[in-house]
């Protein structure tokens, strides 16, 4: 098992910034690639991006690409989201996932294997 939480979330202006954080624990973090989504009001689930459990590969769906970053630290089982440029838009419950396999380009929320509970993303006008 793997345990997630997040943290971070909260409101801010349009065109600002917030860091948003997954720490786990559990069974090794390290061997997990981790993801993040995002759910908007009445909207599903989608996909923001993922990186694999080296750190050496990251993949992002196309809006959020040069806007956020994905990182991790596997010495503090940290995982990170630096978002930049925010837009109202991007309002959003922020879930962080972990998946044993690296799905490349496509990543599901169906695929996880892990799930955090989520924060909250709020962005004003």
């Amino acid at each position: 098992q793997v345990q997630l939480v997040e943290s971070g979330g909260g409101l801010v202006q349009a065109g600002g910034s917030l860091r948003l954080s997954c720490v786990a624990s559990g069974r090794t973090f390290s061997s997990y690639n981790m993801a993040w989504f995002r759910q908007a009001p009445g909207k599903e689930r989608a996909f923001v991006a993922a990186i694999s459990w080296s750190g050496d590969y990251t993949y992002y769906a196309g809006s959020m690409k040069g806007r956020f970053t994905i990182s991790r630290d596997n010495a503090k089982n940290t995982g990170y989201l630096q978002m930049n440029s925010l837009k109202p838009e991007d309002t959003a419950v922020y879930y962080c996932a972990a998946s044993r396999i690296l799905y490349g380009t496509s990543w599901y929320d169906y695929d996880m294997d892990y799930w955090g509970k989520g924060t909250l993303v709020t962005v004003s006008s």
